[in-house]
C-alpha cells in the first residue's frame, strides 16, 4: 500500500471522534465494508450503526474498508484501521445503500485480491455477507458475489447472526456447517440454495429451491425503535455532513408515494418518541452544533415542532431531510427560522396536481405555496425543491407546471423583499422493487433528454432559479441495477473489466449480449407483465403483491389513496 494512502486513513483516523467503547477486539475477526469512499461511508447512519454493534460484540474484532479515493484507485484494497488485507479476515462484511454501489463491490474485491464470483472462491478465504436498503429491495444483481445476504433492520438480526457463527465456529463445523448455522437466522438468504432458469423472451421461467423451509426470505423488522439509538456513532470531520449530529427519527413513511421504495420496504411506519429524540438531541448538541433528523418525511414526525424549538433554544441548528408541505406547520417553520436554517427541503414531486394525484403524493398547491409563504416568512433563506420527470401518463403540460410552480414559490421570496434562493433537483423516473410502480418502464431516454432540455431551457427564464437534473443515463444504470436479475452479475464484471466504463458497455450489450448475458433494457425500458416472476419475489417484505398491483391501476385511474392508518388499515400486508 502507498505511503499516501497510509498517511492519509492515518489522518482520518486522528481525525475520528467515537462516541461508543468498542470492547477491545475479539478472536472473530470483521471487515465491514461500505462501497464508496471514506466520507461517503461515514456519513451513513445505517453503516456506522453496524459498525457500533459488531465492535462492542466481545467476540468480534471489527475493522473498516472502504472504496480508495479517485486519486488512490489501484491501490490495494485494505482495512481502514490496521492496513489488514480483506482475504485474511473470518468475515467481510458489504453494507450496501444504493444499486449504484453495486459495480465498487466488484471493484473492492478485485482489490482486495478476492475472487468475485462464489462459484470461483471454492469454500476458500472468508466468509461474504452483504445487508443494506439496496439488497433489501433486490439483492439478485449480486447474488452471485455472496455466500449469505441478511435482509432487514440489523439491530436485532446481527447479535442473532454473530451467536450463530460464534457456536458453529467454536464447535468445528467447517465453512459449509458455520453457512448452514447462520443461514438459520430470521431474514437470512443463501443464494447458492436457488437456481433461476429463464424463458427464450428473457424473462425468468422458475425458481427451483434446495433447502429446509420453503425459501422465502422474510425481512427483519424492529417493532420498537427507542429500544436503539441510531444516531452518530464516530465523528469524522470530512464526512459528507460533517460538521452535523445526525438522528434517526423514523423509519418507514405513511403517505404511500407510489414510486417511493422507502415508504414500502419499511412499512409499516415507526416513529420514535419525543422523549427518546429529546435525549438523542441533547447528547448530539454537546458535540455539534447541527442537528440533523434524518427520515423518509420529517414534518409529519409527532413533536417534530417541539424538538427544533429545543435545538434552536439551545443556540443550534435543526436540519430535517424533505417535509413534506401539507403536514408542515407555522410552529415548525418558526422553529427552523429561528435556528437560522440556511435551506429546507420540501418534495413536490410532481408540478401538476393531476400526476401528483398519480403518483399518491396527497398535496395541492396551494398546500405547496402556503408552505413556502410560511418558511419564507420565518426567515428561511433558500428552498430547495425535489421533483421527478418521466413519471408514469406523465405530459407536456405536467412538466411545464414544474416551471409554473417554482415561478410561484420564487414570488414568495420577492414579497418578502429576499433575494430570491430557490434549487430545483430533478430526477428521472426509475421504477423500484416494491413499490406499486415496479412495473412500469423507464422512459425512452431520447424523449427524457428532449424534456429536459425544454424544462433547463424554461427555468433558465427564472431569476433566481437553479436547476441540477441526473444525468438520464445514470437513471437507467440505476435502474438496471435495481430491477435487474443474476445476469447482472455478469454485467457487472464486464464493467468492472473495461475500467469502470458502465456506458460503453451497456450499449454494447445492448446490440449484442454476450453468452449467459441480456440486453440491460430487459430491466428499464420494458413494463413488467402483472403474472411475471420477478427477480425480488424469493424476498417477502409483508406487502401483498396484490395490494401493489391495485395501487398502479388506481394510480391509472388518479385516485389517490390515503396515508397509512397503522391502528385499524390491515389491506397491505404490512401490520
Amino acid at each position: 500500500m502507498p505511503d499516501s494512502l497510509r498517511d492519509r486513513n492515518r489522518e482520518r483516523r486522528a481525525q475520528e471522534r467515537f462516541l461508543f467503547a468498542p470492547s477491545g477486539g475479539g478472536d472473530v475477526s470483521v471487515c465491514l465494508v461500505y462501497p464508496n469512499t471514506y466520507p461517503v461511508g461515514m456519513a451513513n447512519l445505517g453503516f456506522q450503526s453496524v459498525f457500533e454493534i459488531l465492535s462492542r460484540h466481545p467476540r468480534v474484532r471489527c475493522e473498516r474498508a472502504f472504496l480508495p479515493d479517485a486519486d488512490q484507485r489501484g491501490s490495494e484494497v485494505v482495512s481502514f484501521e490496521s492496513g489488514k488485507r480483506l482475504r485474511d479476515f473470518e468475515i467481510v462484511a458489504f453494507s450496501i445503500s444504493f444499486e449504484t454501489d453495486y459495480l465498487h463491490v466488484v471493484d473492492i474485491l478485485a482489490g482486495a485480491g478476492v475472487l468475485p464470483l462464489r462459484e470461483e472462491r471454492r469454500g476458500g478465504g472468508p466468509l461474504l455477507l452483504c445487508g443494506g436498503p439496496a439488497t433489501f429491495l433486490n439483492p439478485e444483481p449480486i447474488a452471485d458475489f455472496f455466500d449469505a445476504f441478511f435482509v432487514g433492520e440489523g439491530e436485532e438480526m446481527i447479535p442473532e447472526l454473530l451467536a450463530q457463527f460464534v457456536a458453529a465456529r467454536d464447535a468445528g463445523m467447517g465453512r459449509d456447517g458455520v453457512l448452514d448455522a447462520i443461514a438459520e437466522v430470521g431474514g437470512a438468504y443463501r443464494p447458492d440454495r436457488y437456481t433461476v432458469a429463464y424463458a427464450a423472451d428473457g424473462t425468468i421461467a422458475s425458481v427451483a429451491y434446495r433447502g429446509p423451509g420453503s425459501g422465502v426470505v422474510t425481512r427483519r423488522l424492529v417493532a420498537d425503535l427507542d429500544r436503539f439509538t441510531t444516531a452518530s456513532k464516530v465523528l469524522a470531520p470530512e464526512a459528507v455532513f460533517g460538521d452535523m449530529y445526525l438522528v434517526e427519527a423514523s423509519r418507514g413513511c405513511e403517505w404511500g408515494c407510489r414510486f417511493c421504495a422507502a415508504g414500502y420496504m419499511y412499512r409499516p411506519i415507526r416513529h420514535r418518541s419525543v422523549g427518546a429524540l429529546a435525549a438523542a438531541i441533547d447528547e448530539g448538541l454537546a458535540h455539534r452544533s447541527t442537528i440533523g433528523l434524518v427520515g423518509a418525511e420529517m414534518a409529519s414526525v409527532p413533536g417534530v415542532a417541539s424538538l427544533c424549538e429545543r435545538v434552536a433554544a439551545a443556540g443550534g441548528r435543526a436540519s430535517p431531510s424533505s417535509l413534506k408541505a401539507d403536514v408542515l406547520t407555522q410552529r415548525l417553520a418558526r422553529a427552523l427560522g429561528r435556528s437560522a436554517n440556511q435551506s429546507v427541503t420540501v418534495a413536490p414531486e410532481a408540478g401538476s396536481e393531476r400526476l401528483r394525484r398519480v403518483i399518491n403524493k396527497n398535496l395541492t398547491e396551494p398546500e405547496i405555496l402556503r408552505a413556502a409563504d410560511w418558511l419564507v416568512g420565518a426567515g428561511v433563506r433558500a428552498m430547495k425543491l425535489y421533483f421527478m420527470i418521466g413519471l408514469p401518463t406523465e405530459a407536456p403540460e405536467d412538466v411545464e407546471a414544474i416551471v409554473e410552480l417554482s415561478r410561484k414559490i420564487g414570488e414568495r421570496f420577492r414579497r418578502e423583499g429576499r433575494v430570491q434562493q430557490i434549487k430545483l433537483s430533478v430526477n428521472p423516473f426509475g421504477p423500484k422493487p416494491w413499490t406499486p410502480f415496479q412495473w412500469e418502464p423507464m422512459e425512452d431516454l431520447r424523449a427524457l433528454k428532449v424534456k429536459i432540455g425544454g424544462l433547463r431551457r424554461a427555468v433558465g427564464r427564472l431569476r433566481g432559479v437553479d436547476i441540477d437534473v441526473e444525468s438520464p443515463r445514470e437513471a437507467y444504470w440505476a435502474t438496471v441495477l435495481s430491477r435487474g436479475d443474476r445476469r447482472v452479475s455478469r454485467l457487472l464484471l464486464a464493467i468492472h473489466a473495461a475500467g469502470g466504463d458502465w456506458w460503453s458497455v451497456l450499449r454494447a450489450w445492448e446490440r449484442e449480449p454476450p453468452e449467459g448475458g441480456v440486453d440491460p433494457r430487459l430491466f428499464s425500458h420494458r413494463a413488467y407483465a402483472a403474472d411475471e416472476i420477478l427477480p425480488w419475489d424469493v424476498l417477502d417484505h409483508h406487502l401483498h403483491k396484490r395490494f401493489l398491483w391495485v395501487e398502479r391501476e388506481r394510480a391509472r385511474a388518479e385516485r389517490q389513496t390515503m396515508p397509512c392508518d397503522v391502528t385499524t388499515c390491515r389491506v397491505c400486508g404490512a401490520c
